[in-house]
């Protein structure tokens, strides 16, 4: 492309690696812009080596990185409030992105297309005063994108607080239980700031002329062929992680997922997995934002315990802006353990997942998790607690059939004993229903790279979407 085609990001991204706006990036093969705020480029700057206005590598392409200033001060309260935060934040990025992207022209690097995700839906809004396309991209389940839209929309019934145990249909899925439609849209949810952020991007859903998703045709067609006649056209280009670098396409590199967020140090545990038999360790991980009580994790300590199987387990500190206690394992539960088990505060997740010593994942269903798990092939263990972890675990453990549920979720409002920890891993690691699940494991495993190779779903998606950008460039110059 003679144009850079432009993501936008907002400053609230993952700690993971690399963010989904990231991982979509780096597909463009050319030199891509990401718009974020000064405060998040602190973290991103500590965590690399970032110039400024010089590109850095990313995958085999190249990505710029341009910060500027949300208004408030690090430590300023509203930081806490994520509406007051998005709202504060359209106001200085509406006035910001259109002098970037004018700073941009003036160096001869024209923007072609500007890319948001749900959290900042008014970049459309820049984009068409600016005669730019623009697109969206959705880092959740096509699933999960058809529920908030049936939602948002009126289409069906959901629940309410004069009907809160409401299942729901929806075209070309299995019927949701209420505790499996994402919670955010639940009456009684605590997080009702995370509802409202998301359903911001259906406003403006009529300007972007496309949606990027992280899913691959082949996982979701039905959904994603209805969705895109309903709405607006989808495209899948996932799985975003295992585009280009990935350890399961035999080329994984360091750089070739350069840039982080995070300040974690590599742990010695892909050595530790390497001392250990094929499909033995049970790989346990809730994600950078869920924290679970403290009786859980004593539960689950003493469940893995009684299983007696090998386990890689990342117990991270919880974030400072949820003001909880970090969590402690029971006394002795490591010497109980010895070389059995590994605990560690960050693991490079999808070289972990790659490696063949992992039998299952014990994960909270979060999309980035549950795309990583299947394209590697992992079965899974599903412990989701709010959001679209809930219906994530829905479609693995009953539609895509790798996983099994060891929770339904937050609203369960119960603590998981320790007996049934131990009955569930076991399931996971042996016998026929272990068996069953890592053959569709791999199934999946191999339709996601075939997704990704040359001539598969998710290569032909992405290229298609560039040829329009270059065409809808032309057009308007």
């Amino acid at each position: 492309m003679n144009k850079p085609t432009t993501p936008a990001r907002s400053s609230s991204g993952s700690r993971q690696p690399t963010s989904p706006a990231g991982q979509a990036a780096r597909q463009f093969r050319s030199v891509c812009h990401s718009f974020c705020t000064r405060i998040r480029g602190l973290s991103i700057r500590k965590a690399n080596t970032i110039t400024d206005d010089e590109p850095t590598r990313l995958g085999t392409g190249m990505i710029r990185f341009e910060f500027f200033d949300d208004g408030w001060d690090f430590n300023d309260p509203n930081r806490d409030d994520l509406d007051s935060y998005l709202a504060q934040l359209e106001r200085v990025g509406r006035q910001k992105l259109p002098q970037m992207i004018q700073k941009q022209a003036e160096k001869g690097r024209p923007v072609s297309c500007l890319v948001n995700n749900p959290f900042i839906p008014w970049v459309s809004d820049v984009a068409e005063i600016l005669g730019i396309p623009s697109a969206m991209l959705w880092v959740q389940s096509c699933a999960s994108f058809s529920t908030y839209y049936h939602y948002y929309n009126e289409l069906v019934p959901f629940p309410s607080e004069h009907e809160p145990e409401i299942d729901v249909q929806l075209p070309y899925m299995p019927l949701l239980k209420h505790d499996e439609v994402p919670s955010f849209l639940h009456p009684d949810t605590p997080y009702p700031f995370l509802g409202r952020a998301i359903l911001g991007q259906f406003k403006n859903l009529s300007k972007p002329f496309c949606i990027l998703m992280d899913t691959f045709q082949e996982l979701e067609h039905e959904i994603v062929e209805h969705m895109s006649k309903v709405c607006r056209p989808i495209k899948t280009i996932g799985p975003l992680f295992k585009e280009l670098g990935s350890p399961n396409t035999g080329n994984y590199t360091s750089e070739s997922n350069a840039i982080r967020a995070d300040f974690y140090a590599a742990d010695s545990c892909l050595e530790w997995l390497d001392s250990k038999p094929p499909q033995s360790v049970v790989y346990i991980s809730f994600g950078s934002i869920v924290h679970l009580k403290q009786e859980q994790v004593d539960e689950m300590a003493h469940g893995l315990l009684g299983s007696e199987v090998s386990f890689l387990w990342v117990v991270r500190p919880p974030p400072k802006e949820l003001n909880v206690e970090a969590h402690v394992l029971p006394q002795g539960f490591l010497e109980k353990a010895g070389d059995k088990g590994k605990t560690v505060k960050w693991s490079p997740q999808e070289q972990v997942l790659a490696h063949p010593s992992t039998a299952c994942f014990v994960t909270h269903c979060g999309w980035n998790s549950t795309m990583e798990a299947l394209a590697s092939g992992v079965p899974v263990v599903a412990f989701p607690q709010w959001g679209d972890q809930v219906t994530d675990a829905k479609f693995l453990v009953d539609v895509f059939k790798v996983g099994i549920r060891l929770c339904r979720g937050d609203s369960e409002g119960r603590i998981v004993p320790r007996d049934e920890v131990e009955r569930c891993f076991r399931a996971a690691t042996g016998g026929p229903e272990a068996a069953e699940m890592k053959q569709n494991a791999l199934k999946w495993k191999k339709a996601a790279e075939e997704a990704v190779a040359e001539g598969g779903s998710s290569y032909r998606n992405m290229r298609d979407f560039v040829e329009e950008v270059v065409r809808i460039s032309s057009h308007a110059s």
